[in-house]
């Protein structure tokens, strides 16, 4: 966070300090109960209704409490100040879009359904060779970490990327109106958080909450592949649109895409040239990932060759279709990160590419946050199931097993067994496995057990029956 003094907050907010300082710096600033209070030097926002620990906020000191208390019982107070407003609310936005401000930097927000954090991850690979970039960590990126994020922002930064964690509708507008995007990138919506926005209808509808949110005048990136980005409304948005993806009238254009060693290699056109790109990691789905990624580097004045070739070194996230040789040589493929259709559907097309003459096991648990839509996805993934040439399909959780119902049901020539959780896997799996054997494990994050039987799987204790 960049240093404000004290009084420029009073200045700003208004109101009245009723005890403490106002000469000195805060070196950060969080919502007081949503946030953890680690720093001395911080700013804390906190409700009128909300208890307050006085002694472990002075004992952090110096800090500044803001608050909208209207009958403060203040203890000995050494090295807390206070200042009083009217509403803690307008205080806390007119706050954020003050220090927001600050700094007249590219900051990029990515929405989708797959892929956020891959397109967020090659972005600032490309930007970090030369420049000091900001961004959310990992996948962390639920709405309450946003405000933290954004004080992450400070005098040297250069750029900032951030995702935009969607568990109901409202989320990504709120989070827009804390980072205030200069351009936004929707990667692709396809079918999650259905718990959360009803249905699908309400689902692309969150998700189109980017479009109202980037800067009047900002940059929004595309997807001209997905049928539901298609049906977005962007009529009213005040700015530049770009396209990526396959479609002949694309910005920026994927064709002659390949599996090559290590990774894909396309040739990419943008404005009628013709660039030779090699993205490592498997699949079409990674075409796109890189198309928006190099879509929004553009337009951060980066030169097209130069973040191609930074790209060619770009390492994927672990449990990211992540190939590994396995017990007794076979290929062991960890999706095990997140468990939605769309990212299934993305890894049995790289199956679809790599598993011709291969002995193909797939391992799937439950697919969560379907809302009333549970047995219908699972069911539709078992029926594409059924279409391929599959060896054995072993199905992990209650919901999972639709997927094995519907796959034999619809014929599937596959073995099919299902379990309620890990326990027997090993004994049907263990026989199976040769050199000529691939195993893609895909389930939830929530799912403790799956990830670590991956593991096991990887490194080769797995056990013996």
């Amino acid at each position: 966070m960049k240093s404000i003094v004290v009084s420029e907050i009073r200045k700003l907010l208004g109101g009245q300090i009723i005890i403490g300082k106002e000469d000195w710096e805060v070196q950060d600033a969080i919502y007081y109960k949503r946030h953890d209070h680690k720093r001395r030097n911080s700013l804390l926002f906190v409700n009128r209704t909300d208890p307050i620990d006085w002694k472990a906020i002075d004992q952090k000191g110096p800090s500044l409490v803001v608050t909208d208390k209207k009958e403060i019982d203040l203890p000995r107070l050494n090295k807390t100040t206070v200042l009083q407003v009217q509403s803690l609310v307008q205080s806390y936005w007119k706050f954020i879009t003050y220090y927001r401000n600050l700094f007249d930097i590219p900051v990029v927000t990515i929405t989708g359904t797959c892929g956020k954090t891959t397109t967020k991850d090659m972005i600032h690979h490309i930007l970090s060779e030369d420049r000091v970039v900001h961004a959310s960590v990992s996948s962390q990126n639920e709405p309450r970490r946003s405000f933290p994020y954004l004080m992450g922002i400070d005098e040297q930064t250069e750029a900032a990327i951030f995702e935009h964690g969607l568990g109901n509708s409202g989320n990504i507008a709120h989070q827009c109106m804390i980072y205030q995007p200069t351009i936004g990138i929707i990667t692709n919506i396809g079918v999650h958080h259905l718990d959360g926005c009803v249905d699908i209808e309400g689902y692309r509808k969150a998700k189109s909450e980017i479009i109202d949110g980037v800067r009047k005048g900002g940059t929004l990136i595309l997807n001209s592949n997905d049928e539901n980005i298609q049906k977005l409304n962007k009529r009213h948005f005040e700015g530049k649109i770009v396209y990526f993806g396959t479609d002949r009238d694309s910005d920026f254009r994927a064709a002659n895409i390949r599996y090559a060693e290590g990774g894909m290699a396309f040739t990419m056109y943008h404005q009628k040239k013709g660039y030779r790109v090699f993205i490592p990691g498997y699949g079409e789905h990674q075409v796109l990932n890189a198309l928006s990624a190099l879509a929004a580097v553009n337009e951060m004045g980066i030169n097209l060759h130069k973040a191609i070739r930074r790209l060619q070194s770009y390492k994927n996230m672990g449990r990211h279709l992540e190939f590994s040789k396995g017990v007794g040589g076979c290929t062991v493929i960890d999706d095990t990160w997140t468990n939605n259709p769309t990212s299934i559907e993305a890894a049995l097309r790289v199956l679809d590419a790599i598993g011709k003459n291969k002995k193909v096991i797939l391992i799937l648990g439950d697919i969560n946050r379907l809302g009333n839509f549970e047995q219908k996805y699972h069911q539709e993934i078992g029926s594409k199931i059924a279409q391929r040439n599959i060896h054995a399909l072993l199905t992990i959780g209650k919901k999972a097993r639709q997927i094995a119902k519907q796959a034999s049901a619809d014929g599937s020539n596959a073995i099919i067994r299902i379990y309620q959780d890990v326990n027997g896997v090993e004994e049907f799996l263990y026989p199976q496995l040769d050199e000529k054997t691939i195993v893609l494990i895909k389930g939830p994050m929530s799912s403790r057990s799956l990830i670590e039987f991956a593991e096991r799987l990887k490194n080769g204790t797995l056990a013996r029956e």
